[in-house]
């Protein structure tokens, strides 16, 4: 933002640090950077050059802080820190990456007294001098395999290197990522975690490097770089500073986000990631510069769909935070599933049919089944087949179901089988016709035929076209029901894993098949669906257009440490026939590590549950909102037990529904498939106990369904694993009897009552 013909910009470090400042100072800063751009040589401010540097500025934010600043040109300034006035003449660092081009500032005092603050004994009192003996070998530095060029082609601050080359310690090393530059930080910590020279060249430093040769004197280009990530607006400042880490996802970007958010894609893209890598900020930001592109208009050619109800009603409210009312008037934000039905009822207006789920369709299944006297089957087992094969590949005919792939499916069926499975599948879909009910399954599977065909007519309408030299025939648009078009330009799908195939089919049709038609985001280790897809074999193909997010901004290392193990040894796919791996995932993030509470009995862990939650709320300076503690469950009836407790000891619990929270105070709690897409600062997981964590039903399948027993256990993993990743700060997971055989020993079992 600009007055007076002045640029006031805050480099993304700047405001983590102006977050720790006291709240009149923070109010203070607002009215400074206000002032400055009104006029910076305004007598209060006392805006002068520091000494022996011509580009580095001080300013007076209040009686006791100073903001410093680069003087980027004339009236083009850049806040890179505020500093309390006596801690403005620290050795300061700033300067030009040589590989990505962006500016980079580092206070190296408050670097290397936040390293030597976490040598061990480093705050012990002195001690008499020993008398002389054999002294034990010292630690072997950290980064002794990687010389001082190789640090410095992949992008670690030159500055820097003499500290770097004094670390011993994984604890060292995180004082130094908390002060460093972002770049600097990511390369060290890849390294340490065992990545090779040419993986973090490939992996962490070329997605950021410069396209263009950098020269180190031109501040004012290296402030436009994306390397360089700053906010202008009051508007923006306002909310990273004011909502903390939840605010900033609004105005910082990464820069590899950044190139991904505004790139062109010549067909279908995808962007994997773990947990708390940013894969939905990055959605939301595509949205918005997709929308950017757009011709005025009040139409809404841009889709933003996900899977899961609740995640829909919070990436909308997120939309509006991002642009606002003009960005949202653009955009359709809707759940997949309704969508479906909003095409069905479209094209049969009295379809009235109630949609039920998949519980529900299990349930009808077993009603059947006893209804017709027959245990061969089980109902689970019969209901996956009709949605996964028979709905899945949209068969039509028993002589197509013999035919029909069941590539995954596990148990081996015959041709009689199979005939069987056909009568039992036709009388079902007549069951729910009779009962005025129909299942999502069959909603997407008839949107997806009722738009594939939308499709083809527009198809033979653009080959009229073409044959006509490029003139509409007036009689084929009247008989096709008007001028059809597609419904949208652009599409953006959240938590794509977790999509129907039958999903894929309908949104491939609603887009010209062009360039940035389709933009996913997803991470198959978190599907808790049972929906897999291979999206090549759909139309969709994402060849040479994927990306990986490998930083994680939410979730510490010490839990991530933890929540991976939870994954096992399990592989995964990625959306396209091949494997998915978290090679590379990490966090720079530092905390405490996750805990565990082991009880003799359910009644006994609720209690301790509460008084976890009331023992934090006791401690002033550590308590947090309840609102950002949640507590999951394996079941419903878990959940109902775990608030009843919790309200007798005079804690209020809000209840996540499939539309979110009912109420807006309290500890959130629901089953673990309700927290997906969310985060909180303390996480417990509760009923983490071998027979719950996986069910026991589960366990069954072992030996007569090998295949399905598989697939099973690992979406329970995938379940637990979000649970975990839902956690910014802390994670304690509770059991009674045997904890589940997923917890591994880095879920070490503490005290009662926390830690």
């Amino acid at each position: 933002m600009t007055t007076s013909g002045v640029t006031l910009r805050l480099l993304d470090r700047a405001d983590k640090e102006i977050l720790k400042l006291p709240r009149t100072v923070k109010g203070a800063f607002f009215d400074f950077q206000h002032k400055f751009r009104t006029n910076p040589h305004t007598t209060g401010l006392k805006l002068q050059q520091l000494k022996g540097d011509h580009r580095l500025w001080s300013a007076r934010v209040n009686d006791e802080y100073r903001a410093l600043l680069l003087r980027l040109a004339d009236d083009d300034w850049l806040i890179v820190s505020v500093k309390h006035r006596k801690d403005v003449y620290n050795r300061l660092s700033y300067g030009v990456n040589q590989v990505t081009g962006g500016i980079e500032y580092v206070d190296l005092e408050v670097l290397e007294d936040s390293v030597l603050g976490r040598l061990p004994g480093a705050t012990a009192q002195p001690r008499p001098t020993p008398e002389p003996r054999l002294s034990a070998p010292l630690p072997e530095p950290l980064f002794t395999a990687w010389s001082d060029r190789q640090l410095t082609e992949l992008g670690v601050a030159e500055p820097l290197l003499p500290v770097i080359r004094t670390l011993t310690t994984e604890d060292q090393l995180l004082g130094l990522v908390e002060y460093a530059p972002q770049l600097t930080g990511e390369v060290l910590i890849a390294l340490f975690d065992g990545a090779s020279y040419e993986d973090v060249l490939d992996q962490v430093t070329r997605p950021v490097a410069a396209t263009e040769p950098v020269d180190p004197d031109d501040l004012a280009a290296a402030a436009e770089r994306p390397a360089t990530v700053v906010t202008t607006t009051d508007e923006d400042l306002r909310g990273a500073l004011e909502s903390g880490d939840f605010g900033r996802w609004k105005s910082f970007l990464h820069p590899t986000q950044a190139k991904l958010v505004e790139r062109r894609y010549s067909g279908p893209a995808r962007v994997g990631g773990g947990p708390g890598t940013g894969k939905t900020v990055v959605a939301l930001h595509r949205v918005r510069h997709l929308v950017r592109q757009l011709s005025p208009g009040h139409d809404k050619p841009v889709l933003l769909t996900t899977f899961n109800k609740n995640l829909t009603a919070d990436l909308r409210s997120r939309l509006l935070e991002l642009g606002g009312d003009e960005l949202l008037s653009r955009v359709e934000v809707s759940h997949v599933d309704q969508l479906a039905l909003r095409v069905v009822r479209e094209a049969e207006p009295g379809n009235g049919k109630q949609a039920i789920d998949d519980g529900q369709a299990v349930r009808e299944w077993r009603a059947l089944l006893d209804e017709l006297g027959e245990d061969t089957w089980d109902p689970e087992f019969l209901h996956e087949e009709w949605t996964q094969v028979i709905l899945g590949q949209a068969v039509g005919s028993r002589t197509d179901y013999f035919r029909a792939r069941r590539a995954g499916r596990g148990k081996s069926i015959g041709r009689a089988e199979r005939a069987e499975i056909w009568q039992l599948a036709e009388r079902f879909t007549q069951r729910l016709d009779r009962l005025g009910r129909q299942t999502w399954d069959q909603i997407a599977e008839r949107a997806a035929r009722l738009e594939m065909g939308r499709e083809q007519r527009i198809r033979n309408i653009a080959r009229q076209r073409d044959e006509a030299g490029g003139l509409d025939n007036i009689h084929l648009q009247d008989g096709s029901g008007g001028w059809l078009r597609h419904r949208y330009r652009h599409i953006v799908v959240d938590e794509a894993q977790d999509l129907r195939p039958a999903h894929w089919k309908m949104l491939r049709a609603m887009a010209p098949r062009t360039s940035d038609d389709l933009f996913l985001v997803g991470d198959t280790h978190q599907r808790i669906y049972k929906n897999q897809v291979t999206l090549g074999s759909l139309g969709i193909n994402i060849r040479g257009r994927s990306a990986k997010l490998t930083l994680s901004y939410r979730t510490t290392r010490q839990i991530l440490r933890s929540a991976l193990g939870v994954l096992g040894e399990t592989t995964y796919d990625d959306l396209d026939g091949g494997a998915e791996t978290l090679a590379g995932y990490r966090s720079v993030l530092n905390g405490g590590l996750p805990a565990g509470h082991a009880f003799p009995d359910w009644d006994a862990e609720r209690e301790g549950v509460a008084a976890l939650i009331s023992g934090w709320d006791a401690d002033t300076d550590t308590a947090v909102p309840h609102e950002q503690i949640a507590v999951c469950v394996p079941t419903n009836q878990m959940a109902t037990e775990m608030g009843y407790t919790l309200k007798l000891h005079g804690i209020d619990a809000v209840e996540i529904r499939s539309d979110g929270p009912n109420g807006s105070t309290g500890v959130h709690i629901g089953t673990m498939f309700r927290f997906k897409g969310l985060e909180y600062q303390r996480m417990i997981i509760a009923g983490v106990t071998d027979g719950l964590v996986p069910r026991a039903d589960v366990s069954r399948l072992r030996d007569v369904e090998p295949t399905r027993y598989r697939h099973e256990i690992q979406r329970a993993r995938s379940l637990l694993f979000v649970a975990a990743t839902r956690a910014r700060d802390s994670v304690d997971v509770f059991w009674h009897g045997r904890p589940s055989p997923f917890l591994d020993s880095s879920w070490a079992e503490t005290e009662h009552g926390g830690r």
